[in-house]
């Protein structure tokens, strides 16, 4: 099967060699010494402020996104939250169950958010902005540099999940003036699922210091802690933090981020530009790199997936909720080859021969 999801999506031989092993003892100083240099890999690729610090979370995405929510932020606070599908709306509903009081921006789905939409929050007590960089329900990219000024502009802390977006489009935490900043394993790190990765820049750091512990497993003191010494508080997903290991030297040898963000690019714009003349209209006003959602014009998005699956052996990524038959999404992040674009870009043309599409 030729993956085209948007996570978890397809390894490297050389990551899959990694997974092709019993996972090692991990309480010794050589598996320290490699979470180590994850550490430092992963704030040179996120270009993070000096005196910055990661952690790695045996959770996925939305553990990482409820352990900032619950570290970083404080009891009480008035927090900014950009609701433009199911990964903002997951945000807004932590803020609240951890008693947050939420500001909340609607954007219409795959609609960009507007400066005007922020500055009616202006002067309002917001202290703190969450955003899905990438909101991977409907493939939009968000403007981070709008979304940057204005919290500098008003002393708001921000808190960026970059969890699609993490090596496929541009991402500067040191310029983008963010706190926090969180990616996922099973997206273009490429490797598989299980481990969330937490960036810290000082200004987070001091508020997970203050703040008062709320939960055991999700700690981001205990993880910081254990992090001085390269291990984790809790038995971790040991192969991943490998598979981890092996997939930021690899990027490393092949010419940095930089270099995978353009092979990803590229990806994505061969396959944008080859479906121009099918019935399929792209659903986002701002793409990202990792992904391009898309509304059959002629078929139910539900049918167009399990098409692909059944007659062509190819994954796509289905939307679910109200939009289950309006929007399907096709990933261009994991090892994915032009051959392999092309394969499915076959399908989908053969597909619209066949009046399928």
């Amino acid at each position: 099967m030729l993956n085209f999801t948007v996570g978890p999506v397809m390894s490297s031989p050389e990551v899959i060699e990694t997974a092709n092993h019993s996972a090692p003892y991990f309480r010794t100083p050589e598996f320290s010494q490699i979470m180590l240099e994850n550490e430092r890999m992963m704030l040179e690729y996120l270009h993070a402020p000096a005196d910055s610090r990661c952690v790695f979370l045996t959770t996925s995405g939305t553990g990482a996104m409820e352990s900032c929510v619950m570290n970083i932020l404080r009891d009480e606070e008035k927090v900014i939250v950009i609701n433009g599908g199911s990964f903002g709306q997951r945000f807004a509903e932590l803020c609240r169950l951890h008693r947050r009081r939420v500001s909340e921006v609607r954007c219409g789905f795959g609609r960009q958010l507007r400066l005007e939409q922020l500055q009616a929050l202006a002067g309002e007590g917001n202290t703190a902005l969450v955003v899905n960089m990438h909101e991977t329900s409907s493939g939009v990219l968000y403007d981070m540099p709008m979304i940057s000024a204005f919290c500098r502009e008003h002393g708001i802390l921000l808190i960026v999940d970059a969890i699609s977006a993490f090596i496929a489009d541009e991402l500067d935490m040191q310029a983008m003036g963010a706190a926090a900043v969180i990616t996922g394993s099973q997206k273009a790190l490429a490797v598989q699922p299980g481990v969330s990765v937490v960036a810290l820049a000082p200004e987070a750091l001091a508020r997970v210091d203050a703040n008062e512990e709320k939960c055991m497993y999700l700690s981001l003191k205990g993880a910081l802690k254990n992090m001085e010494r390269g291990q984790t508080p809790f038995t971790p997903a040991v192969t991943t933090l490998l598979q981890i290991h092996t997939r930021l030297c690899a990027i490393a040898r092949g010419g940095g981020v930089a270099a995978e963000r353009a092979h990803i690019a590229g990806i994505a714009g061969q396959f944008r530009s080859a479906i121009a003349d099918l019935p399929l209209q792209i659903v986002s006003e701002s793409m990202s790199n990792a992904v391009t959602a898309l509304h059959p014009l002629a078929a139910r998005a539900g049918d167009v997936v399990r098409i692909l699956k059944d007659e062509y052996q190819i994954w796509v990524c289905p939307n679910g909720g109200e939009k289950a038959d309006e929007v399907f999404r096709v990933g261009h992040i994991g090892y994915i080859t032009s051959e392999d674009n092309r394969a499915l870009i076959e399908a989908l043309h053969d597909m619209h021969a066949k009046g399928q599409l």
